[in-house]
């Protein structure tokens, strides 16, 4: 399916995907290139009822836009969807879900878990129906309060974390360890999990040696939901590097999550963006102790 995000707009809202003739102006392409984006704008029908019946999704949003939600599925699917006037929003609780609320699109916040029926139109999928526990809305409520003054403080936070690696000027890094994960996810593979405990012992070896743990994420999603998911991730390697691999909490340097700065590869490629979905673990010895 055609994104209607679109990353170098800031996730703004773009092409309304494939729709009917008849909702779409007819745009002259003479002369342009062969990479010329074409918008196309139509209005949904007023009317779902009519339309065929499309997949029920299960999943987090992942991004939002007035009209629009991105839903990372639980198949690993991603999934835009467009929200009608008529869409239904519904927090639902208790037995049965019998006890419910009808909310408007504001609730529909990253971060939340969500179930959304839909239906096609065209190539389009509409959203019927969208239905949340008031569990979820409240972690996806505490997810946007507690990153909100993040951002505000993200271009210091951000110079500071190069100030105290790049005091790296004070310094020397051994070694840096990467382990990478699956889409929208922060769990360790096995494989990582050995990865990890080879590269504490090493440093373990090394008086004074201290381990920089810092997350990324790759460009999918917008920039709140993946401040939470970096540092999801930072978190799930220093948690099992210290519990796992033994590693003194006090030669820990505190976790960070820096989003999708600092990208090892380009974004616009599946294998680009794996790259880019990392922890980096870094072997930090003072210059001053190796007389350096």
């Amino acid at each position: 399916m055609k994104s209607i995000f679109s990353k170098s707009t800031g996730l703004a809202l773009i092409a309304m995907l494939a729709v009917p003739a008849t909702g779409v102006a007819a745009q002259d392409q003479t002369g342009a290139s062969a990479e010329t984006r074409v918008d196309i704008v139509g209005q949904l029908p007023a009317d779902l009822s009519e339309l065929p019946v499309g997949p029920t999704i299960k999943g987090m949003i992942a991004a939002r836009k007035e009209g629009a939600i991105r839903v990372n599925g639980e198949d690993g699917s991603t999934n835009d969807i467009r929200i009608a006037p008529t869409t239904s929003i519904r927090e639902v609780n208790g037995f049965l879900s019998l006890g419910r609320s009808d909310k408007t699109q504001a609730a529909l916040l990253n971060g939340l878990k969500v179930d959304v029926e839909t239906v096609q139109w065209g190539n389009t999928l509409i959203a019927k129906d969208v239905r949340f526990s008031n569990e979820s809305l409240e972690m996806a409520q505490m997810i946007r309060n507690g990153t909100a003054q993040g951002f505000a403080e993200q271009t210091a936070a951000t110079d500071a974390l190069r100030s105290r690696v790049g005091d790296i000027d004070n310094y020397n890094v051994r070694s840096t360890t990467a382990v990478y994960f699956d889409t929208g996810k922060w769990q360790l593979s096995q494989a990582d999990q050995r990865k990890l405990c080879q590269a504490a012992a090493e440093a373990q070896g090394t008086d004074n040696a201290l381990l920089l743990v810092v997350g990324y994420t790759d460009s999918v999603g917008d920039q709140d939901y993946n401040q939470v998911l970096s540092e999801r991730r930072a978190g799930r390697v220093v948690n099992f590097l210290q519990q796992e691999c033994q590693w003194k909490p006090w030669r820990m340097l505190t976790p960070t999550g820096m989003a999708e700065a600092d990208p090892e590869a380009d974004n616009m490629s599946e294998a680009g963006r794996a790259q880019n979905r990392r922890v980096e673990v870094s072997v930090l010895v003072s210059k001053a102790v190796e007389g350096l």
